[in-house]
C-alpha cells in the first residue's frame, strides 16, 4: 500500500475547492494522514512602488482576516481528519503552492480545477496547469461537476491509462492501492495510437490487422505485469486495450464507464515532456467528467 503521510488541498472558498477538499479529506482518512488546507491571496509585492515592509503587513493584514472564513470552510474536513492543519499565504498563487509542496514534503496535492467565475476561473485554471506541470507529488485535479460525497467511499470506479512508461507504472501502483482502498473496480486501459486502416492501403503487402493483433497481445501481457501477484488476492482488474488517440480513448471509455476517477502518468517539465503532456494528460484533465490523479516517476 502507498504511504501517503501528508495531503495538502489549496483551496479558494468556491464551491469547486470545497468538492475537491471533500476528495482530500477521504482520502486523507484512508491513508491516516495530515490533512493541511493552504489558501494563498494573490499579492504583488511593491507592485505600487510601496517598501516591503508595508507589503507584508498588507499581507499579513488580509490573512489575519481570513481566518475565520478558513476556519468555517475547513470545519467539516476536521470532522473527518483530526489531524488537519490551515495555512494562508500571499503570493502568485501556483509558486507558493509549488513551494509549499517542496517545503513541507506533501505526498499528495488536490486542487479543484476552476475558479469561481470569470476573470477568476481564468486564472485558477492556468494555476491548476502550472502546477500538473511542475509538481513534486502527485496531483489530483477535482473539476466542478464530478461526484464523490465525504460520506460515502469515492473512486468506486477507476480507470488507469497505462503507456508503460515509468510514470505510467507508477500510476498503476497509486490505482491498484486507491483501488484496495475504496474497494472499487480498477480498468487497465492501454491505447493503441492507430492511424485508420485506410491509410495502409497503399501498403498492399502489409496486414494490418496481423499487426494489430501481435501488438494487443503484447500490450496484453505487459497490462497483466503491472498487476503484482499479491493484489490479485483482492483485485481482477479489468484489461483493454483500444485504438485510436489516447486521450479521446480514455476520455471516452472514462464516460461509457461513469468512471469515478482517471489515474494517468505524467512526464518532466522540458520542452518535449511540456509537449507530450499537453497532448494527453493536460486534454484528459481539461475534459474529463471526474477527478484526475496525475503521477510522475
Amino acid at each position: 500500500m502507498l504511504d501517503i503521510r501528508r495531503v495538502v488541498c489549496p483551496v479558494d472558498f468556491s464551491p469547486v475547492s470545497k468538492r475537491a477538499l471533500d476528495h482530500a479529506a477521504v482520502i486523507a482518512r484512508w491513508y491516516e494522514a495530515e490533512l493541511v488546507v493552504l489558501h494563498v491571496i494573490p499579492f504583488m509585492p511593491t507592485i505600487f512602488g510601496f517598501p516591503a515592509s508595508v507589503d507584508t503587513a498588507i499581507a499579513a493584514a488580509d490573512a489575519d482576516a481570513l481566518i475565520p472564513e478558513l476556519t468555517a470552510f475547513v470545519a467539516e474536513a476536521k470532522t473527518m481528519v483530526s489531524a488537519t492543519q490551515m495555512m494562508v499565504r500571499s503570493g502568485s498563487p501556483a509558486v507558493e503552492i509549488l513551494h509549499y509542496a517542496a517545503e513541507v514534503e506533501a505526498d499528495l496535492l488536490v486542487l479543484g480545477t476552476h475558479g469561481r467565475t470569470g476573470f477568476e476561473r481564468f486564472m485558477v485554471g492556468s494555476v491548476t496547469e502550472k502546477v500538473l506541470r511542475k509538481a513534486p507529488c502527485p496531483v489530483l485535479s477535482v473539476p466542478p461537476h464530478s461526484g464523490g460525497q465525504p460520506e460515502r467511499p469515492v473512486f468506486g470506479r477507476i480507470l488507469c491509462g497505462a503507456d508503460f512508461s515509468e510514470a505510467s507504472n507508477r500510476a498503476a501502483e497509486y490505482a491498484l492501492s486507491l483501488a484496495q482502498e475504496a474497494n472499487g473496480l480498477l480498468t487497465l486501459l492501454h491505447v493503441v495510437d492507430w492511424m485508420p486502416d485506410k491509410n495502409f492501403a497503399k501498403y498492399p503487402q502489409f496486414d494490418p490487422e496481423a499487426y494489430r493483433q501481435v501488438i494487443t497481445r503484447e500490450a496484453r501481457r505487459q497490462l497483466e505485469r503491472l498487476v503484482p501477484e499479491e493484489a490479485r488476492n483482492w483485485c481482477e482488474p479489468d484489461l483493454r486495450i483500444s485504438c485510436g488517440k489516447p486521450y479521446r480513448q480514455i476520455l471516452r471509455i472514462a464516460a461509457e464507464d461513469q468512471a469515478d476517477l482517471i489515474v494517468l502518468g505524467a512526464h518532466g517539465s522540458g520542452p518535449i515532456d511540456r509537449m507530450l503532456f499537453g497532448s494527453t494528460t493536460q486534454h484528459v484533465v481539461r475534459q474529463a467528467p471526474c477527478p484526475v490523479l496525475t503521477v510522475r516517476a
